[in-house]
Order: C-alpha cells, then structure tokens, then sequence
C-alpha cells in the first residue's frame, strides 16, 4: 500500500468537506473555498472527521494516484486553514519591485519596467523594494504565480543578480581570468 495514500486526513474545526459524484471535493474552510475533480477510480470516503483514500486494484497508475489524490486534499485542507506563501527576493544594483493596486511593477534592468497583474485568487505584498511576497490559498496557483515572478529576471550564477526564492542558494561560478 502507498504510505502516503493510506494515511487520513485530519479536518480540522471550522472546515467542511463535500465529496459529490464524479469525485468532485470542494473544502470550504476559514481562508475561503476550493473545490477540485480528483480521478474518479479512487474512492474518497468521509467518516468523523477524516477524509480516506483508498484504490481499487494494485496496477501501476492506481498506485501513483493514490497517493496523489491524498496529498491534493491534504493540500486543499491546508489551503482553507493556513493558506500557501512563497518569499522572493530582488538582487542587483538598480533591481526593485513596487506594489500599484494589484499590479507588481519590477524595474529588472531591462528598457523597460515589467508589469505582472495579481491572478484572481492570489495577492502578493512586498516587503521594502526587494521582497515579494506571495500568499493564496491555492498551493497550485502560488507556486506558479512564484515561478511566473522569478522567470522574468531568473538568478545568473557570476553575481548573482535576479529573482530568487528565498530559500533557493544560487551556485556561483568563477569569472573570467586574464591571460598572462
């Protein structure tokens, strides 16, 4: 058995969770609502308080599934209860980023400033000129919402000016060397 796909999930207080045919899930929670269609194989049971997962045979892609349908849930719980943020930050001289309404403008050296609109669903707050922050409750959205952000300028490894993630470590490399 998948040790992730068998283990329940916990709902804490204040979350509710809707299972409908076609193994739509919809988690309503403190934070807001997400609802998501999980594969319809997997059968998803709601008994006091725990959401289980379980699968109806033991071929390869029921396997993978399982464990793949609990984390979403998992995640969609989390979502409602904590919600998801993820830290970038700016580096190099002249690299900043400002808050316009719900528009983030970066000046990345470029001729001229990116503007990126915040998705529906996702806000993004920063912190100074050279922290973003962006926060959701949709594991999924934040995390490409982040990625979007850090592919307009991504890190180079001499000086390592651009967009990181907070917790990235870039990998510098040496520079040129003079002949003799």
């Amino acid at each position: 058995m998948s040790r992730i796909g068998r283990m329940p999930i916990a709902i804490p207080a204040g979350v509710t969770v809707d299972i409908a045919e076609n193994n739509k899930v919809t988690v309503k929670g403190p934070k807001g609502t997400l609802e998501r269609v999980l594969p319809a194989e997997m059968e998803i049971k709601l008994e006091d308080n725990q959401v289980t997962v379980t699968r109806p045979n033991d071929l390869k892609k029921m396997k993978s599934l399982h464990g793949l349908t609990r984390t979403l849930i998992a995640n969609m719980v989390t979502g409602v209860t904590d919600g998801y943020e993820k830290v970038l930050e700016i580096n190099g001289v002249g690299y900043r980023g400002q808050k316009q309404g719900k528009k983030l403008v970066l000046s990345l050296g470029y001729s001229h400033p990116v503007e990126m609109e915040d998705p529906e669903g996702i806000e993004t707050v920063m912190d100074g000129t050279n922290k973003i922050t962006v926060k959701g409750i949709d594991k999924e959205k934040v995390g490409q919402y982040a990625a979007e952000i850090r592919a307009k300028r991504s890190p180079e490894p001499y000086k390592g000016k651009g967009i990181k993630y907070a917790d990235e470590v870039i990998r510098r490399k040496v520079g040129k060397t003079g002949k003799k």
